[in-house]
């Protein structure tokens, strides 16, 4: 049996899960939690440890590690090596909050079995397709190419993974194909695919960028910063204060979806104003994509808000027959945990919920550097 052991490490917790490459079945899987705290894992290695047991001493055939920032450098699923995981440290500095995690699972792996190939699968790697005029930021150019600055987008994975499903799901190949991918759960993204291809997506230099999110702002007006820096916020206070604190957590006092939409049914102000705001941000990109495509086949919702949120997906797509966007309400309030149309059958534009699976996709992409 060919065997990919996938790893997601984050800074204290690693979720993990063992898949059969042939049938594509998930073996076993798990997350250690809360590493470095009292009682538990003293570190990602200490944590590793833990996992092998769960294991049984069983040996992937190879190891693949999800790696949230790329850069410009990496362009596809990668093998790791001492070169790699220096540019993995290096590009930390564009994700200090995820680099360095994703670094501490990969060298608690290489340690854990050796010999085993361990392979990178980078969360910006499908949008490097994009072309200048989507990635560049009109700042200083020489200080932008000095630290780096442009769009990398994010979510990859999960766009890799939902774009295949939803050409399988229309039965027509995916280079012939033009989707809008909405990724919402904590963190939102949307992506434009063009054949398979990234052409424009709303996470930019940071997934900080674009949509409203559970505790992230999205699109604000720079100079909001300069304000209230002036007014006295420190730059941890504001960065702490656009990651943690902002989204639907910001307006409503809640950062999950689900308590936010009771409490706006509820009667909750505060609530309907963050699902509005929401909604109208989810609009706003939809039509800036289709003007990009110039046109689309399908619209895509997946991850877990994406997913499981009628009342999301009705927010975004009602009142859209005019650009041959036909929600069924039915279909749409209808529960299934499976890929599936939503739209009308009449409505030029499909609407599809594909649940995603970035673990597969990791696999995949793992086994193939490994072939």
């Amino acid at each position: 049996m060919i065997t990919a052991f996938v790893v997601n490490s984050g800074s204290s917790s690693i979720k993990w899960e063992l898949v059969d490459v042939d049938t594509e079945r998930r073996l076993r899987g798990g997350i250690v939690e809360r590493i470095g705290e009292s009682g538990a894992a003293a570190d990602h290695a200490q944590a590793m440890e833990g996992i092998l047991g769960e294991l049984g001493g069983e040996n992937p055939s190879v190891i693949g590690h999800r790696v949230v920032h790329g850069g410009s450098e990496f362009t596809s699923a990668t093998l790791v090596t001492a070169d790699v995981e220096a540019a993995i440290e290096r590009l930390a500095a564009l994700a200090p909050l995820h680099n360095p995690a994703n670094l501490a699972g990969i060298r608690a792996a290489r340690a854990a079995f050796p010999g085993v190939a361990n392979v990178a699968v980078f969360d910006t790697a499908f949008h490097q397709s994009l072309q200048p005029a989507a990635y560049t930021y009109a700042v200083d150019a020489g200080v932008a190419a000095e630290h780096s600055v442009r769009r990398y987008g994010f979510h990859g994975t999960s766009y890799n993974f939902v774009s295949g499903r939803a050409a399988e799901l229309l039965g027509r190949p995916l280079t012939e194909l033009k989707l809008i991918v909405f990724h919402l759960g904590n963190g939102a993204s949307v992506a434009a695919i063009d054949g398979g291809r990234s052409v424009d997506t709303s996470m930019g230099m940071t997934p900080l960028e674009g949509l409203v999110m559970g505790t992230r702002s999205g699109d604000l007006d720079a100079g909001i910063l300069f304000h209230l820096g002036r007014a006295g916020f420190s730059l941890a206070e504001l960065d702490t204060m656009l990651n943690r604190r902002s989204g639907l957590l910001g307006v409503a006092g809640d950062g999950d979806m689900r308590d936010v939409q009771a409490a706006a049914e509820s009667g909750d102000a505060a609530s309907r104003l963050a699902l509005d705001v929401y909604y109208h941000r989810l609009r706003h990109y939809l039509g800036a994509y289709l003007v990009t495509l110039g046109g689309a086949d399908a619209v895509v919702f997946t991850a877990g808000v994406g997913e499981n949120s009628a009342p999301t997906r009705a927010g975004a797509m009602s009142g859209l027959a005019w650009l041959g966007i036909e929600l069924d309400e039915h279909r749409n309030d209808t529960i299934s945990r499976n890929a599936r149309v939503i739209s009308t059958d009449a409505s030029p534009v499909k609407i599809l919920v594909i649940p995603t699976n970035e673990e597969l996709e990791i696999a995949r992409q793992a086994i193939a550097v490994l072939r």
